[in-house]
């Protein structure tokens, strides 16, 4: 299919409070019924960025899975998004994707950041996720994934690239730049959706969440509001351009050692 309409939610989050943060995004995605292929939110969208997973964690198929495959069914849309997920002993800051169909695909975040002591208490992942919905290539990625191009580059032929996050404010001119940068390299649109406000660690979030063209050009930008971003991605003009410019195929051979 040449079009996927894309959704990204923009929001505050409830510190540590998954039964609120579902409440607060039900309505939201309901709002997105019928209107919408792919509809993205924040890291940690049922808890913010927190460091205590021992106490917020949810198994596998926990209730916010069971809540996301309600909602996809419901809207027709995937449903992306991280969240704190225990498993086999140990603690993952997962992403869930969640089709319509009931499928359920997963990434771990592989690049864990450590100046907040996440590698301390998570486990990192070591396999990229692409999925293919409505004839279009995604790879999604989390937050501080965005700083490791090697990690996000364009070797497995997706059309989108995709962060979900929670970055705070003294760096968004990173977070803005860094993604057009992703977009121009990997000839690729690029989205990452972030969150707002003041989590408990009195860290602030501006949002800035943000869809940027295969040229670095931004189709649609939100800062400090709640919003909801809609745009839909054109493919035939991503294809024609890659065709124009295939500069992809003068790219280095380099592998990724894990």
């Amino acid at each position: 299919m040449n079009e996927l309409r894309l959704s990204l939610i923009q929001s505050f989050l409830y510190w540590e409070d998954a039964r609120l943060n579902r409440q607060m995004f039900s309505w939201k995605v309901r709002d997105l019924a019928g209107e919408t292929d792919l509809i993205v939110l924040p890291e940690m969208f049922t808890t913010g960025f927190s460091m205590k997973p021992e106490k917020i964690a949810e198994p596998p198929g926990g209730p916010t899975t069971e809540w996301m495959v309600e909602l996809a069914h419901e809207t027709g849309a995937v449903i992306t998004g991280s969240l704190i997920i225990h498993q086999n002993e140990a603690y993952y800051n997962r992403l869930l994707w969640v089709q319509p169909d009931g499928i359920i695909l997963h990434y771990d975040k592989r690049h864990l950041f450590s100046m907040a002591g996440e590698d301390q208490v998570y486990t990192a992942g070591h396999e990229r996720l692409i999925a293919e919905w409505k004839g279009w290539r995604i790879c999604p990625l989390i937050c501080y994934d965005l700083r490791f191009p090697s990690w996000c580059r364009n070797t497995v032929g997706y059309d989108l690239l995709l962060f979900v996050a929670n970055w705070p404010e003294p760096r968004r001119m990173h977070w803005q730049h860094l993604l057009k940068s992703r977009a121009i390299e990997n000839l690729a649109y690029v989205a990452g959706v972030n969150r707002i406000g003041r989590d408990d660690n009195g860290h602030d979030y501006w949002g800035d969440t943000m869809i940027l063209d295969y040229r670095g050009e931004i189709l649609s930008l939100s800062t400090l509001a709640e919003t909801t971003q809609q745009v839909t991605l054109q493919k035939d003009s991503l294809d024609g351009w890659r065709q124009r410019f295939p500069f992809l195929e003068d790219r280095d051979d380099v592998t990724i050692n894990l």
